[in-house]
Order: structure tokens, then sequence, then C-alpha cells
């Protein structure tokens, strides 16, 4: 799959694969850091997708005179 078409999912889930496999210890050390180099780009992408969603949630906000208006969310 190419980073195009990977999702914050399908990624998750690699990411849960890997973690799976590595504790159960049955990898020679060489499968062992291809799979943590997977998973820390794995991570990377899943931390870029959940800071571009952040910035995209607004809050509605009741104003001073009854109405309401969205803010970002801190």
């Amino acid at each position: 799959m190419t980073a195009k078409q990977q999702t914050f999912e399908s990624a998750f889930k690699r990411l849960q694969e890997l973690v799976a496999a590595l504790e159960n210890g049955e990898s020679t050390l060489e499968e062992s850091l291809k799979a943590f180099e997977e998973g820390v780009s794995l991570i990377r992408f899943c931390s870029d997708v959940l800071d571009r969603a952040q910035a995209r949630v607004d809050k509605l906000v009741e104003d001073d005179h009854g109405g309401f208006r969205l803010e970002p969310m801190e």
C-alpha cells in the first residue's frame, strides 16, 4: 500500500500487528528491528493524521448575546 492509499485505520491496524509480533518474542533481531522501524514510520503517519484532524475540529460556543459561534478546539 502506498502512502497516498494508506488510511489512519490501516496504519493503526498494521501497527497493532507489529506490536503483537514483537510481543510474542519469536522474531529474530533483524526482523524486530525492521518491525520497529516500520512502527516508527506508522506512528509518525498516524500522528500527522491526528494533528490534521484536530486542526479541523471546532467547538460551538455561546456568545454574550445568546448566539453561537465556532471556535477552534484547544
